[in-house]
């Protein structure tokens, strides 16, 4: 090699330090600033919370961490909500296979959320307790927002450009008619309090009274009552956005928009203060009241942090836009660029068979045995039971089409359907 291309080579390097730093720049870029706040006042004792920044989907591994905050507002007693806290992250991150990438492991979490409830519910519920929550979970990963629920707790977005949306679905059967027709589909009787003969109160299922058609725990009111969430997942742009997570002592006073409209500029935690201060002094502390305040806020102080005011009326049409199959990655660029919120998943269905879909290799362990679907256990050759068999949603016929469930939690699937008794005795 001669002199002169000696030469060359050397003027096309890049010294080290300006390698890493070119990198730490762009994972700035790539990577949010989270800050959030907390605030609640207590009449009962039964809400509790979770907040987690440290989580990790591969141990060990810094640019898998995300954040992970949960309302859990308990009912009955406090037992559900706070098995709830310790065990659904948990059951979450057993449900999701190992070695992802980031786009892999964000494809997984609906099914694991979903997987990561009925565990939860089903492990609660062999303990004999008979109390129940709802849980509103909500996972934040660099700029994407997965929120799995059930119950009437709720997650609001307040996306930049003045636009507030939920990200939740209340299971109130007062206003669900949907899930009214599934609960008295699957066995169960909708109606209101008698006391003297005349009806009070807001819809209840009976038996047991309970005013929710979705929760975990409540084994006394029968499994048609499913800890089956709704979840949705949607990526932010650029400019961040502000979620607001708080139980139904929040929002049976206070509308999406009027709890965002109230703590407009506050940081985080003035901000959740702000939420539950507007809430007590419309109604005064009638139930437990907890909010959580999350502010997504980009690294780049030169991002704008709202949208000019002439785009607004535009940009609202085209908030929550379908990722389109055919241009994902160029569509999703051009959202981030303009503002736009990006919806990536949503799905609300009680049925097992649609929720946990057609795929053999989900249901495959590393030891090359099959597991369950649900629990995680290991199952021995025929034990397995696909959980399209005998289904109406079944794209298949094959009795061997995955995912598999054991027999415990095909037995709990079939209760949650109504199709066979849940064998609970009410007094």
């Amino acid at each position: 090699m001669t002199s002169r291309e000696e030469r060359r080579r050397h003027d096309n390097l890049v010294p080290l330090a300006a390698l890493i730093s070119r990198e730490m720049r762009t994972e700035k870029m790539e990577k949010p600033i989270v800050k959030y706040g907390h605030a609640a006042q207590s009449r009962k004792g039964e809400d509790y919370f979770l907040i987690k920044m440290d989580c990790q989907w591969l141990p060990g591994n810094l640019s898998s961490t995300f954040s992970v905050f949960a309302i859990f507002d308990g009912h009955n007693g406090n037992a559900a909500a706070i098995y709830t806290r310790e065990n659904l992250l948990n059951h979450v991150l057993g449900a999701i296979p190992r070695d992802l990438g980031r786009e892999e492991w964000l494809q997984a979490l609906p099914r694991a959320l979903v997987a990561g409830f009925v565990k939860t519910d089903t492990e609660f519920q062999s303990q004999g307790e008979t109390s129940g929550t709802t849980a509103t979970f909500v996972i934040v990963d660099r700029w994407t927002v997965t929120v799995a629920s059930v119950g009437d707790s709720r997650c609001i977005l307040d996306a930049q450009g003045g636009a507030v949306f939920s990200l939740t679905v209340d299971h109130r059967l007062q206003e669900n008619v949907e899930e009214r027709k599934r609960v008295t589909a699957s066995g169960g009787v909708v109606g209101r309090r008698t006391v003297g003969g005349v009806e009070i109160g807001p819809l209840r299922c009976w038996p047991g009274g309970l005013c929710l058609s979705r929760s975990i725990g409540d084994m006394d009111v029968g499994e048609f009552i499913v800890p089956v969430p709704f979840v949705k997942q949607v990526k932010l742009s650029h400019a961040g956005g502000r979620l607001i997570i708080a139980s139904d002592g929040i929002w049976d006073v206070l509308s999406s928009e009027m709890a965002a409209k109230s703590c407009h500029g506050l940081p985080a935690e003035l901000a959740a203060r702000q939420v539950v201060k507007e809430a007590l002094r419309t109604r005064g502390l009638k139930d437990d009241t907890t909010c959580l305040v999350v502010d997504i806020i980009p690294p780049d102080n030169s991002i704008p942090l709202s949208t000019p005011a002439k785009k607004q009326n535009k940009l609202r049409a085209l908030l929550f836009r379908k990722k389109s199959h055919d241009s994902a990655s160029k569509l999703s660029k051009k959202l981030s660029a303009i503002g736009i919120v990006e919806e990536l998943f949503e799905e609300g269905s009680a049925m097992l068979a649609e929720r946990l879909g057609n795929d053999n290799s989900a249901s495959q362990s590393t030891s090359g045995l099959f597991t369950c679907v649900v629990c995680q256990i290991d199952l021995a050759p025929r034990e397995g039971i696909s959980v399209h068999a005998g289904s109406i949603f079944s794209t298949s016929s094959k009795p061997w089409q995955g995912p598999f469930l054991c027999a415990d939690c095909r037995n709990k699937k079939d209760a949650m359907e109504g199709k066979r008794s849940s064998g609970v005795r009410v007094a």
